[in-house]
């Protein structure tokens, strides 16, 4: 496998083949819009910026919280992990699901000035998905409180559950890596060099959490922006349907699970069929644009800072 990701058919191979599922799921996308319009076009606009503005940001806050998970001689800069966020969230148009971690570390490790190691990274990858699923834990309390169909209650107390089983197990890494019986295995030894912190875990749960609150609120401004009147709850138990089928081991599509996942909510919670799915991909829409323009702001700007470098060095000039 190392020797065939080196070579450079390969490469070659599997980003034309990358690229040709995305244009052909822009292809799909763009005819199906042609025919019945945009999910947006009759959206207000001032609350559909307020939506995308505060989209933007949580990517930032989600960037600072995984970077908290690093130690401070490993750290990598907020630009790196604020990239890798908006790359994966991009390659999750065409990319089965949770292979858009892989993506993350990929990235992360090619951003300018890192110095992570690969294990490293795997495993912040790791706590930053449970804590994920801790922030997650009292939105789908609140939506599960609301919802109307015992069904759907189960499947936000499953959720809720899965975040306080996260939090139990973050907590307690630190004693886990001190045991004996763990420290006789290399990975258990390798983990107890790493020292986890809970101090940090928690300052990494806070932004995190911030993250997601600015997320439902962005969701609740897109429900009003195209007059479907949902509240607050209603745009909590999306953002939790559409977070937690990204949980899933196996989906075909990243993003289309998670606008699949969102829009079956919203139909169950009495919203029409085509308002629901034309809601749904809109919001994915978003998040994936907003993915797309921290990409491109920050490549811009590496590609800027590079160029400053190149003016600044001096030129050898000659004796003769």
């Amino acid at each position: 496998m190392r020797r065939l990701a080196s070579n450079k058919k390969a490469q070659i191979a599997f980003n034309g083949g990358l690229v040709a599922v995305v244009l052909a799921a822009a292809l799909v996308g763009g005819r199906r819009f042609a025919r019945g319009g945009w999910p947006l076009h009759h959206a207000d606009p001032l609350l559909a910026t307020g939506a995308v503005l505060l989209f933007l940001v949580a990517y930032a806050f989600k960037a600072w919280g995984w970077q908290r998970l690093f130690a401070a001689d490993e750290r990598p800069p907020s630009g790196a992990l604020a990239f890798a966020g908006g790359a994966a969230c991009v390659g999750g148009i065409a990319l089965p699901g949770r292979l858009d971690d892989a993506l993350r570390v990929a990235v992360v490790r090619r951003y300018p000035g890192v110095r992570t190691g690969l294990a490293s990274l795997a495993l912040s990858l790791v706590v930053l998905g449970m804590l994920d699923n801790v922030a997650l834990a009292p939105l789908s309390t609140v939506a599960a409180i609301h919802a109307d169909s015992w069904t759907v209650q189960l499947g936000f107390a499953v959720v809720a559950a899965a975040g306080v089983l996260a939090a139990a197990v973050v907590a307690s890494l630190p004693t886990i890596e001190t045991r004996h019986f763990v420290l006789r295995f290399r990975v258990g030894r390798w983990l107890a060099s790493r020292g986890h912190c809970n101090r940090r875990a928690a300052a990494a749960l806070v932004f995190i959490s911030i993250s997601w609150a600015l997320r439902g609120t962005a969701v609740f401004l897109l429900l009003q922006a195209l007059s479907l009147g949902g509240s607050f709850t209603l745009a909590l138990a999306f953002l939790c349907a559409s977070a937690a089928s990204a949980a899933l081991p196996i989906a075909p599509a990243g993003a289309a699970t998670q606008a699949g996942a969102g829009a079956a909510i919203l139909m169950a919670s009495g919203v029409h069929s085509t308002e629901a799915i034309a809601f749904s991909v809109a919001a994915q829409a978003l998040v994936i644009g907003t993915g797309a323009v921290v990409v491109l702001s920050l490549a811009a700007w590496q590609m800027f800072v590079r160029l400053g470098d190149r003016c600044q060095t001096p030129i050898p000039v000659s004796d003769t």
